[in-house]
C-alpha cells in the first residue's frame, strides 16, 4: 500500500527543492531500497514537465570495487560519470542505504583514493552548481538500516524523517520559506561582521569570513535542511575545537575528534578511539587539514544524533566544521577530495562577532 508520504515528499523535492520546470533532464541516484520515493520522484517529474532519468546501484557494487580493486580502478573515474555531468541539468540523490556499515572493513587508503578519483566530478558539478547550471539536492528515505544507527524501530524513524521534512505541515513548502527568511536574517547579520569566536567546552577558536559568502540553506540542496554557513579565510582559522559528537567516516565512529589549528592548518589531531584512521583521514592530500565549511545548525525540530550528517548537522544549537573541500557559492578556496563534517553541541557557549555576543543558549540573539 503506498505511503501518502511518499508521494508529498515527491512533490516537495520536485516542486520546492529543485524546482523543476519543461524540459529539464533531472537524475534520480539512489538504490533498490529507495524504489517507493525514487517512483514518486520519477512520476512527479514527468508531470513537471521534465525527461527523468534514475540511476540504481547497490551497497555491495562500492564495496567489492574498494576491496578487490586495483589502485588504479579504485581511482577510476568513468566516462560515462564525466559525461553525465555535463548533461544533466539537475541531480536528486535519494540516500538509502541496506547496510550504513560496509565498507567499515575497507583499509582508509582504499577509500581516500577513491575519494581522489571522484574529485574531478565533483569540482565540475561545484563548477557548474556555482554557475547556476546545475541544481541538486541530497535527500534520505528511511530504510531499517538508517533507523538502527539513530536508535529507533523503522516506523519511529519515519515519523522522525518526516517530520523533519516539515510534511505534517498542510503546505511544507510555505514552511521551509519561512524557515528561510529567518536563516537569511542571520546570514545577512554575518555577513556584515568578520572575526567570530567559537566558545564551548575544551573550545576556543576563531577565523575570519570577511569577502567570504554567508549561505543560507533552506531545503534546495539538502532536504531536510536548517543551516547557515560559509568558508572561513583558509589561514585565518586558529585555537582549538573539540567535537561532542562520533565523527562517522565510512562507517566507522571516531570519538573525542580534537583539533587545533595554527595559520588555519589543523596542526594536531586526536581521537580518543580512533586516532590511526584520523590520521590518515586528514593527510590523504594537502587541503584536508584546512577548514572548508563552519557552520551553524537552525533546524530546531531536529532534537537528536543519527549518525546521519544529513539530518545531524541541522541540529539546532549545533556548530559543524568541514576539513578538507569549500563550496564554492561561500567563497571558499580550499581544494581537497575530502569533506568530512564533525559536530559540535554549543550548550551555553557564547559565539562573538567582531566582539559582540551574538549567540548564546544555542540560539542567535540578534
Amino acid at each position: 500500500m503506498l505511503d501518502p508520504r511518499h508521494p508529498r515528499l515527491a512533490q516537495v523535492l520536485v516542486d520546492y527543492s529543485l524546482a523543476i520546470r519543461p524540459g529539464d533532464k533531472p537524475v534520480i541516484y539512489s538504490t533498490p531500497q529507495g524504489l517507493p520515493l525514487i517512483r514518486e520522484v520519477y512520476r512527479h517529474a514527468l508531470r513537471a514537465g521534465a525527461y527523468p532519468t534514475a540511476r540504481l546501484t547497490h551497497d555491495d557494487l562500492l564495496e567489492i570495487k574498494l576491496r578487490e580493486g586495483s589502485d588504479v580502478q579504485v581511482s577510476y573515474l568513468s566516462d560515462l560519470d564525466r559525461q553525465e555531468i555535463e548533461h544533466f541539468d539537475a541531480r536528486l540523490h535519494i540516500i538509502a542505504e541496506e547496510n550504513t556499515k560496509a565498507l567499515s572493513g575497507v583499509a582508509p587508503e582504499k577509500m581516500a583514493l577513491y575519494e581522489q578519483g571522484q574529485a574531478p566530478r565533483m569540482e565540475r558539478m561545484m563548477e557548474r552548481f556555482g554557475r547556476g547550471e546545475l541544481r541538486w539536492c541530497v535527500t534520505l528515505f528511511p530504510t531499517p538500516a538508517h533507523a538502527q544507527d539513530a536508535g529507533m524501530s523503522l516506523p519511529e524513524y519515519e515519523e522522525f524523517v518526516y517530520g523533519a521534512c516539515l510534511l505534517d505541515q498542510d503546505d511544507p513548502a510555505e514552511g521551509w520559506r519561512s524557515l528561510a527568511m529567518e536563516q537569511q536574517r542571520i546570514a545577512a547579520f554575518l555577513s556584515r561582521h568578520d572575526a567570530i569566536r567559537i566558545e564551548a567546552p575544551e573550545t576556543d577558536i576563531t577565523f575570519r569570513t570577511a569577502g567570504r559568502i554567508w549561505v543560507s540553506s533552506d531545503g534546495h540542496e539538502d532536504f531536510p535542511d536548517g543551516e547557515v554557513f560559509t568558508a572561513p579565510i583558509e589561514e585565518s582559522v586558529k585555537g582549538t575545537i573539540s567535537f561532542s559528537y562520533p565523527v562517522v567516516y565510512g562507517g566507522r565512529e571516531l570519538k573525542g575528534v580534537r583539533l587545533t589549528f595554527r595559520e588555519g592548518r589543523a596542526e594536531t589531531v586526536t581521537a580518543s578511539e580512533g586516532q590511526d584512521l584520523l590520521e590518515k583521514v586528514v593527510d590523504q592530500d594537502t587541503g584536508a587539514r584546512f577548514v572548508g565549511e563552519v557552520a551553524f545548525g537552525l533546524n530546531y525540530g531536529i532534537r537528536q544524533f543519527t549518525r546521519s550528517m544529513l539530518f545531524d548537522e541541522k541540529i539546532g544549537g549545533t556548530v559543524h566544521l568541514a576539513l578538507g573541500m569549500a563550496y564554492p557559492d561561500s567563497g571558499g578556496r580550499n581544494q581537497s577530495a575530502l569533506h568530512l563534517d564533525m559536530l559540535l553541541g554549543m550548550g551555553d557557549g557564547p559565539v562573538y562577532a567582531d566582539g559582540e555576543l551574538c549567540y548564546e543558549a544555542g540560539r542567535f540573539i540578534l
